[in-house]
């Protein structure tokens, strides 16, 4: 049989979100609404302060596109492209050619890269903008 202690704990675990539970001294538990259990800073008409830019479904601020990210990604792909193609390439390959085909492969690598992440950014941008006006408009 479960102590009182612990069928309190499970019943709190069991309610939901937007029921704020409060123990008073006695050992009493009072249901508090969401209104009152706001922070202060927003009752008091101050908006609660948001990430300046996009989030990420976890919550970590989505950083802007920017060349040096897409440099530092480029130097990480860069020896595994030079990998794959002296792997696939065959007998025949000069240090020319294989220099050749990885810039060749770098040259589309980096500007594609660079359009994936503004793409992705605008797209959070433009996602975190429409629920910013659900949330007002109701």
């Amino acid at each position: 049989m479960a102590s009182r202690k612990q069928r309190r704990r499970r019943e709190k675990l069991q309610r939901h979100e937007y029921e704020y539970v409060l123990e008073t001294e006695e050992g009493e538990e009072v249901l508090e609404s969401p209104r009152e259990a706001e922070p202060t800073a927003a009752r008091n008409g101050k908006a609660a302060k948001e990430p300046p830019g996009p989030v990420d479904r976890h919550g970590k601020p989505v950083p802007k596109p920017s060349l040096r990210r897409v440099l530092r990604r480029t130097a990480i792909f860069a020896p595994l492209i030079a990998l794959f193609i002296y792997l696939t390439a065959g007998d025949d390959l000069t240090v020319g050619t294989l220099i050749f085909n990885i810039v060749l492969l770098l040259a589309f690598f980096m500007p594609f890269s660079y359009m994936v992440d503004a793409f992705m950014y605008r797209l959070l941008q433009r996602r975190q903008a429409k629920d910013r006006a659900a949330r007002r408009g109701g």
